[in-house]
């Protein structure tokens, strides 16, 4: 005689298949691996890989400010010597792009964090490698 759920209403041998969904949530929440997360840690990884792509911009704007004013104030780079623009292109162009892209990354990420199932100390730092990995290679590169 199959099996029935306690709770559910359904007769014997009338399972709704109802449920598999919470099931899956559940298993998934006690860290049982189920085949939903296996394929929403695979879908984190490569959606972080492709982040990594457009997150060269902000990286390559953060490292030209730092290496034009403050490292070049205290000795450690030489600023660009054709470099005298001010601060407003910064205000207009390149503060949205190194606000914007971290905004977007991490509401991306709040969203997949949650699907896969994986502990915050483990997620994050993986993420964050990722992203920062296409930057990595073309750094390497050139």
């Amino acid at each position: 005689m199959p099996e029935t759920r306690a709770g559910t209403g359904a007769g014997a041998g009338t399972d709704t298949g109802a449920d598999t969904d919470a099931d899956a949530d559940a298993d998934a929440d006690a860290g049982v691996s189920t085949g939903r997360t296996r394929a929403w840690a695979s879908a984190a990884l490569l959606v972080n890989l492709l982040l990594g792509v457009p997150a060269v911009v902000p990286v390559f704007l953060l490292w030209y400010f730092a290496s034009n004013w403050p490292l070049a104030a205290i000795g450690w780079t030489q600023g660009e010597p054709t470099e005298n623009d001010g601060m407003l292109p910064w205000f207009l162009f390149a503060g949205p792009i190194v606000i914007g892209f971290p905004l977007l990354w991490l509401l991306v990420n709040i969203a997949l964090r949650r699907r896969t199932g994986w502990r915050p100390r483990l997620f994050w730092p993986v993420s964050a490698l990722l992203t920062l990995g296409p930057t990595a290679v073309l750094m390497a590169v050139l």
